[in-house]
């Protein structure tokens, strides 16, 4: 009976000095996150150092380079995972353009896809309406050479299809207008002889109908109305086509106009004045294939290596600006973490992988890949911690039943890092299992059925911040990340990270889906 009570009190003694081990690791990385952050300093690498980064590009593998080195400087164990490659690789210039003539010079706003062509230096050429059916290209087929042509359409950034396929698409389109055009004019003249008022077809629209033509007529390129502020994707027809050649890329530029400009020029053409446009655009193409990786950064856990919790958010963006926002807020909180957790000396039971994500933009590329590559981890991962909302502060966390006391226990030292921006934990009921892939890396965890519950967030202090003004567009710069925000975010981060990965068993999946 002594020995047992011996033991028993040995149990004790030990679970007590591992509670205050764990506490003192959680005050020392809210010291770090309050005296030591570098989170802002992450971002300014990865924004205006790199700039924006397109998978494929010399920025991109420049990002996963840096990441990589400063995982190893910091301790971390390291994985490149592979996580496809490109045809042709891409690398984004500055750009320029103008209106000369008219009232007077205007400077042009303008952006273009990435994987889209550039100018062939510093181009300069009139302005035409595109025509909408073959009697109108046939009138101004010889006036197209060395035009800019207004195509019709709304831009939402992506790049207008020059593939075979597309050009067949617009060939079909044409046909359908041609006989739309012959009972038009049966309609018109019946309505002629008998008094008639019948209504005429509308014509099928596309935008850049007669695109291969124009193309071999000699235009210097297409320019469509964009929404203010502008959004830049790619060209799908390079990136999505596995058989595209660096012979069958693009030559001619797609340029995205700030609407308000479009309208003056196309009002300036249609009363027939005489100017011009200019535009340098220096979009470059490098020979592929192109590999591009995910970066994964760990500390190895003590009692349960096996076992994984994972904080994550994707390295790539899109590059009309820098990725300041999308997902430059989301990664650098999560490389910060890796930082705090790793420089707080604390050694967490099971594993901490810190991933930063490739193509997420394009498709969740490299979270699926991680996913595929590392299948025997599924049973074995407690949560998945992905940041990609911009960059606001935790604020909750909505949990299963069975989550929930460990969730209270975890984030009970949150609402103490930083006064005004308390942290409410919330029990929630079984929430639907996804089906198919959602907008962020971790939808590819949750279909599979692995806890990828998200911190939710909020702009508290009313900073008037707005995600939709920013995602994908010429404004995702450094400048719209909030400093106190993003340290917050870290630091959250890495004690709730270590928190889960502290457990002595996973996170209960009971109750999680329906």
């Amino acid at each position: 009976m002594k020995m047992k009570r011996i033991l028993s009190l040995c149990a004790i003694c030990m679970a007590v000095a591992t509670v205050s081990a764990q506490d003192a690791d959680v005050r020392k990385l809210i010291e770090l996150g309050r005296t030591d952050n570098q989170v802002m300093h992450h971002l300014d690498i990865l924004t205006n150092r790199f700039g924006g980064r397109p998978i494929g590009s010399d920025a991109y593998d420049n990002a996963v380079d840096w990441v990589a080195a400063s995982f190893k400087k910091w301790g971390l164990e390291v994985e490149l995972n592979e996580a496809g490659s490109l045809p042709v690789g891409f690398n984004r210039g500055p750009w320029f353009g103008r209106l000369l003539g008219g009232d007077q010079a205007m400077p042009l706003h303008f952006v273009t896809p990435s994987y889209s062509s550039g100018t062939q230096g510093l181009q300069r050429g009139h302005v035409l309406l595109e025509p909408k059916t073959k009697e109108e290209f046939d009138h101004m087929k010889g006036a197209l050479k060395g035009a800019w042509v207004l195509v019709t359409g709304k831009s939402v950034g992506w790049a207008i299809q020059h593939s075979a396929q597309a050009d067949s698409s617009r060939t079909r389109t044409i046909a359908q207008n041609m006989e739309i055009g012959k009972r038009n004019q049966e309609l018109a003249e019946n309505n002629r002889l008998k008094n008639k008022k019948d209504t005429l077809i509308p014509l099928l629209d596309e935008p850049a109908l007669f695109y291969k033509e124009m193309r071999e007529a000699g235009i210097l390129g297409i320019i469509q109305s964009a929404p203010v502020p502008l959004v830049a994707l790619y060209d799908r027809s390079v990136v999505k086509d596995s058989t595209m050649t660096f012979e069958r890329l693009p030559v001619i530029p797609d340029i995205k106009l700030d609407e308000h400009q479009y309208e003056i020029i196309k009002q300036m053409v249609l009363e027939r004045r005489v100017f011009e446009l200019e535009f340098d655009i220096r979009n470059h193409f490098k020979m592929g294939p192109v590999k591009y990786y995910s970066v994964a950064g760990k500390i190895r856990g003590t009692d349960y290596p096996d076992e994984y919790v994972i904080l994550s958010g994707h390295l790539d963006s899109h590059d009309a600006a820098t990725g300041g926002v999308d997902c430059g807020s989301g990664v650098t909180s999560v490389i910060e973490a890796a930082r705090l957790v790793a420089k707080s000396g604390a050694a967490p039971k099971r594993s901490m992988l810190f991933i930063a994500f490739a193509g997420e933009e394009y498709g969740l590329l490299g979270a699926q890949a991680w996913a595929a590559s590392h299948p025997e981890q599924s049973d074995k991962i407690s949560n998945v911690f992905n940041r990609d909302g911009g960059p606001l502060p935790p604020i909750s966390i909505s949990v299963s039943k069975a989550m929930y006391p460990d969730f209270v226990r975890i984030c009970a030292p949150l609402s103490s890092i930083h006064p005004d921006i308390p942290f409410e934990v919330k029990q929630v009921g079984p929430r639907a299992k996804p089906v198919r892939l959602g907008g962020t890396d971790a939808s590819v965890f949750a279909i599979k059925g692995i806890p990828a519950i998200s911190l939710d967030e909020d702009d508290v202090k009313g900073y008037n911040f707005n995600y939709r003004e920013i995602w994908h567009t010429e404004r995702d710069l450094y400048t719209k990340s909030i400093p106190e925000y993003q340290q917050h975010a870290a630091t959250v981060m890495a004690i709730i990270g270590l928190g889960v990965a502290n457990l002595d068993h996973l996170l209960s999946r009971d109750g999680l889906y329906e």
